[in-house]
């Protein structure tokens, strides 16, 4: 089968490329908004971009009625977010919380999640994710014939779960990925999650 875009509605064109760009890393993305109320939303179109400085990306389309959605409205007005990494426990919560509320109201409430404060960050972190990213908006960039905004976050923290945390022998932090037990996004209403590590040597 060869496929030609050019030939395809951009629905057919998303759905075509959420299903073969797999798996996909889920960013669980809480923000605040103006209210006070938290916003907890997922983005499988996110990765990390550099790493001098540390910069993630979300790429953040709209509401199915057009309107903006709440994560970015809340980081272009706040500019801090935190990104979690969710366990294959808290999938259908994650699934749950991409469900288009009316604006301000909060996402945490309708999972019923418990957040946990850190010092010196303003935002805290949901509790259950074993990796959280405390970010601040870098800056923004519009792509396509909708304006989808990729918006940049420079990490500023990172929390990890303790007991995801190892040493290697020269003392280098190492994060055991299966017990990070991350959801990876498919196609659909699909996740993947953790299988069998291959740990294969580069060539030096």
């Amino acid at each position: 089968m060869f496929l030609d875009l050019d030939l395809m509605s951009s629905n057919s064109a998303y759905h075509t490329l959420t299903q073969i760009i797999i798996p996909r890393p889920v960013a669980w993305v809480l923000t605040e908004h103006r209210n006070g109320e938290y916003n907890l939303a997922p983005f499988s179109y996110f990765s990390a971009v550099c790493s001098d400085p540390p910069i993630m990306m979300i790429s953040v389309g709209r509401k199915p009625d057009g309107c903006e959605k709440d994560t970015y409205r809340n980081i272009k007005e706040r500019e801090k977010f935190v990104i979690h990494i969710a366990n294959s426990e808290l999938a259908g919560q994650v699934t749950k919380s991409a469900s288009v509320l009316g604006e301000g109201e909060s996402e945490i409430d309708l999972c019923g999640l418990n957040t946990e404060s850190v010092e010196g960050f303003s935002l805290p972190r949901v509790i259950g994710p074993k990796i959280a990213m405390y970010c601040r908006f870098y800056e923004e960039k519009k792509m396509g014939n909708n304006d989808q905004h990729l918006v940049f976050g420079l990490i500023e923290k990172i929390w990890l779960d303790d007991d995801i945390v190892l040493k290697t022998p020269e003392g280098r932090i190492k994060i055991d990925a299966s017990r990070v037990d991350p959801i990876g996004r498919l196609g659909g209403n699909e996740y993947t999650t953790f299988g069998k590590i291959l740990d294969i040597p580069r060539p030096k």
